[in-house]
């Protein structure tokens, strides 16, 4: 009766339109590596930052055209490209997503595709380099795109190749990343009915999965805090308003808000001061105090609940110190939410393309990803292929966002084979 029942709920909510792989694909996705990992080394070495990937557009535009049956739209979000592939097979329309963008930070690898780039950065010269895996996902997409492409006749509905600028999120006063490829139509025209993503670990063991069914990644949030106190001189601090030891009692009060005032049993809270500045001079109490930071929540209304406590928790300090405060909370990115039904369905097509052994539910992390603006559109699964060399112990390994970050190649092809066999194993949640 269990089975019995399990069948009419998969039967009730999704549409299958599963196809067996080709007789050539094998060959394909074989013929196909090399060049996979020349993509990426070029991109590796040539990286851009955010909403500044000019080279990086072109290159993938000026690629995809030269692929048979493959519509070319670009520039789009300033320095994006999208690509349509429209199958000899019913189907549906599915998006597979690759961010662009390299982050502002030095590479010390020693490899012959080593980034010696340079750029400005909010004002300062700074390096630049793929610290983050990007350049992996760009050829993870081209190769897959190319594939497909060859199996044009056999592919089930339509894919949409979204090759998204700004991940890491757009210069100041910018709009950028997915939700500006959102308000720019691309997932709009074809409307597509399911978003997929994948993100290289440089602390997973190559070639393996990992994925998480509901909430997986946090929403991040950047809160700037101004405390405006009145100055004095060193000696004589009761002569004025210390804006400084008021942002200390603040920063001690925001972490109680996490460990005192949140139910860390529903979901994880994070809230972190990154920068703090205030004064010029040792004996001279300023007026003002600034601090800045990010808050991580990996559930919606607990992130609104966090946003309101912080601004009471400041002003109260504040007030209670006979300073004001100004508080700013931006949201950059929300929960990155893995649809669960989307997650059950096509969780098979994970275990061809990488292994069962291979493939493995982790838990949530507090990382953010602006793929998590695809699920409002779109039921969306985002998950990690592993890129760590055999034999490494993870907790060594070089975190993302790090100068020493390092990706073993051979992971790659577990991305473009996981991309392209849930193409073919397509389900799509129906509409209720």
């Amino acid at each position: 009766m269990r089975k019995i029942l399990l069948a009419l709920f998969v039967t009730s909510t999704f549409t299958n339109y599963a196809q067996e792989l080709p007789k050539n694909y094998n060959a394909l996705i074989t013929e196909v590596e090399p060049q996979l990992i020349q993509w990426r080394r070029h991109f590796h070495e040539n990286p851009e930052l955010s909403n500044r990937e000019y080279n990086t557009g072109k290159y993938i535009a000026e690629f995809l055209k030269t692929l048979p049956n493959v519509q070319v739209k670009y520039p789009i979000a300033s320095t994006g490209v999208v690509a349509v592939l429209k199958g000899g097979k019913p189907g549906p329309v599915v998006a597979l997503r690759a961010d662009i963008d390299a982050l502002p930070v030095l590479e010390r690898n020693h490899v012959s595709f080593a980034s010696k780039a340079t750029s400005e950065f909010n004002g300062q010269k700074v390096n630049v380099s793929h610290a983050c895996g990007h350049d992996a996902h760009t050829a993870m997409l081209m190769a897959t795109a190319k594939v497909l492409s060859a199996l044009q006749k056999e592919v089930p509905g339509t894919v949409v190749f979204l090759f998204q600028p700004a991940e890491e999120g757009p210069p100041v006063n910018e709009d950028g990343g997915a939700p500006l490829m959102i308000k720019e139509g691309a997932l709009d025209n074809p409307k597509v009915e399911a978003v997929y993503g994948i993100h290289i670990e440089s602390q997973i063991p190559v070639g393996t999965i990992k994925y998480k069914s509901g909430a997986f990644m946090a929403s991040s949030d950047w809160f700037t805090i101004k405390v405006n106190g009145k100055g004095s001189h060193g000696s004589q601090p009761w002569g004025g308003v210390d804006p400084i030891a008021a942002s200390a009692q603040i920063i001690e009060g925001l972490q109680h808000i996490v460990s005192r005032q949140m139910d860390l049993t529903v979901a994880p809270v994070v809230i972190t001061v990154g920068t703090i500045n205030s004064g010029v001079r040792s004996n001279i109490i300023p007026e003002t105090a600034e601090m800045s930071g990010t808050i991580r929540t990996l559930d919606s209304k607990m992130q609104e609940d966090v946003h309101e406590r912080i601004r009471q928790t400041v002003q109260s300090i504040a007030a209670s110190s006979g300073a004001t405060a100004d508080v700013k909370i931006e949201t950059k990115t929300l929960v990155t939410y893995n649809d669960p039904n989307l997650v059950k369905k096509t969780l098979p097509s994970l275990i061809k393309a990488a292994g069962a052994q291979n493939v493995t539910e982790s838990t949530w992390v507090t990382g953010a990803e602006d793929f998590s603006f695809y699920a409002q559109k779109a039921p969306s699964f985002f998950f990690n292929v592993g890129a760590l060399p055999k034999g490494t112990d993870p907790n060594k390994a070089a975190p993302h966002h790090t100068s020493d970050f390092y990706l073993d190649e051979s992971a790659f092809i577990v991305g473009v084979k996981a991309f392209t066999q849930l193409v073919f194993d397509n389900a799509i949640p129906k509409t209720k």
